[in-house]
């Protein structure tokens, strides 16, 4: 019996010992818990390709784990890789069309910006335009039915005989559908001669003083001075077909064009959201980056050059997304 009662007495203390050591350590599942990991693969639209960088490297100082790869080519190629789950996102600056809808885009509006009408800075006939601007007819009449052939026609100056070089996007993206749209038309009724890109027309138009062509707002201007990039100007649009630039129809800076499309004074389209598209409604690490975008995300907007939606409807798009 005495044997017997020291066993029990041992068998306790070992139980004991058990209990308090497995107390006071760590369970395996607080060792192993971590914040979000993974990799998003991102393509698509010029327009949004500067933000998304931004966005992406202020998520990945929150969250280190996660890594970031993404891609610009155009709206067309983020829509077709999203499609295809070639992505995870994809970024298009146009809006997303039925039949995409019907074979599986889901999509996200996130930000705001504006295609403007660009030319070198060596136009011959620049001042004019500045105090005149372009109306709708008359860039319709450049784009889209080629009437208009010499700049002195465009200004009203017989004397001046230089021909208009007209440039436009080879890819399909959403600057060139919206343009289009503005005008009435669809990217394929663009006159032109096909440039790869966002920063390749740019470049085209500023390297030829005879040009003309079109560029999303954060490709237009500087991002450091403000003002529009060295060699290039942004064409005043006469919204209200008056004959001349009023001061809110001139953008030789940022922040007056951000403004000018911030309050409507600036038309939609060419004015437009840029939005996000997946396949099927995102889940997971997608799901919570574009959830911060609507977020916490916002607030890097402005100081990058983008517009911010209004507060109803970025809560009406973070709804779509639970």
């Amino acid at each position: 019996m005495l044997i017997d009662n020291v066993r029990l007495s041992l068998f306790l203390l070992l139980v004991s010992a058990l209990l308090i050591s497995s107390c006071g350590q760590p369970s395996d599942a607080a060792d192993n818990i971590e914040g979000m990991n993974g990799t998003i693969t991102i393509s698509g639209a010029w327009a949004l390709y500067p933000m998304m960088v931004r966005w992406a490297e202020e998520f990945q100082v929150q969250n280190p784990q996660v890594k970031f790869d993404i891609s610009a080519g155009g709206a067309g190629k983020g829509m077709a890789d999203a499609l295809a789950n070639a992505v995870d996102i994809g970024m298009v600056s146009r809006e997303v069309y039925p039949e995409e809808i019907a074979k599986g885009a889901f999509w996200v509006s996130v930000a705001k910006d504006a295609v403007f009408a660009t030319i070198s800075e060596k136009n011959p006939v620049w001042e004019d335009l500045h105090q005149k601007g372009l109306d709708q007819s008359t860039l319709t009449a450049i784009f889209i039915t080629g009437e208009m052939t010499t700049w002195g026609e465009v200004v009203d100056r017989p004397d001046v005989k230089d021909p208009i070089h007209v440039f436009t996007r080879s890819d399909a993206a959403g600057a060139p559908a919206t343009w289009a749209e503005f005008l009435g038309k669809k990217q394929e009724d663009l006159l032109g001669i096909g440039i790869y890109g966002d920063p390749g027309l740019l470049d085209a138009v500023i390297k030829d003083p005879l040009s003309i062509g079109y560029n999303n707002l954060n490709y237009a201007y500087d991002q450091d001075t403000g003002r529009t990039v060295a060699g290039a100007h942004v064409v005043p649009l006469d919204v209200n077909g008056n004959g001349m630039a009023d001061p809110d129809e001139i953008y030789d800076t940022k922040d007056k064009a951000v403004e000018a499309v911030a309050t409507s004074l600036y038309p939609s389209p060419p004015a437009r959201d840029l939005n996000l598209v997946t396949r099927g409604q995102p889940i997971g690490l997608e799901h919570d980056f574009i959830v911060w975008i609507l977020t916490e995300g916002q607030q890097y907007l402005s100081e990058a050059g983008y517009i911010a939606l209004p507060q109803d409807r970025i809560n009406s798009e973070i709804d779509k997304l639970d």
